[in-house]
């Protein structure tokens, strides 16, 4: 997907919430900020994004997000349940409405065999309801699997608010 239809989804996704009168928030880890970068190339992002959080060690996951160190040490850093504590902490320290959470392994090294390289956890949360978590798997290079997982998180964002 190019920048131009990342940024059409990212534009959607915006007028999405301020239909709504909600902002989103971003939890982010291999990605590094990408989904937040998406959402603030567009022109008034700031009347519907709250903030966005790279948690991009175990440490700021737990610090930042709250995600309990016992999730990590029993699932892994890429887990669904890891995943949806990432968006749940960031629902609970913002007055967002969404939230989108990513952890994955973007390559080219720290993959194995349950989890190789490619594969990329993300959580979807509204508040007052439970988070919805799904793991995806992405063939190339580290920057096709970031872009790719950027992609995911935009598209199940926007599906979220539009229920």
């Amino acid at each position: 997907m190019s920048d131009k239809d990342n940024h059409a989804l990212a534009a959607e996704l915006g007028a999405a919430l301020a239909a709504r009168g909600a902002m989103c928030t971003t939890a982010e880890s291999c990605t590094g900020g990408l989904v937040a970068g998406a959402i603030t190339d567009v022109a008034g992002s700031s009347a519907w994004f709250e903030r966005g959080f790279v948690t991009y060690s175990n440490d700021a996951k737990v610090e930042l997000l709250g995600v309990p160190a016992a999730t990590i040490a029993v699932h892994g850093a890429v887990s669904e349940a890891v995943a949806a504590a990432m968006a749940e902490g960031a629902l609970a320290r913002t007055p967002a409405a969404f939230a989108v959470a990513i952890t994955g392994i973007a390559g080219p090294g720290g993959g194995s065999p349950g989890k190789p390289v490619g594969t990329v956890c993300f959580a979807w949360a509204a508040r007052g309801a439970p988070s919805r978590a799904a793991t995806r798997h992405f063939d190339g290079d580290r920057r096709m699997v970031r872009e790719a997982a950027t992609i995911e998180a935009l598209t199940g964002l926007l599906a979220l608010v539009r229920q």
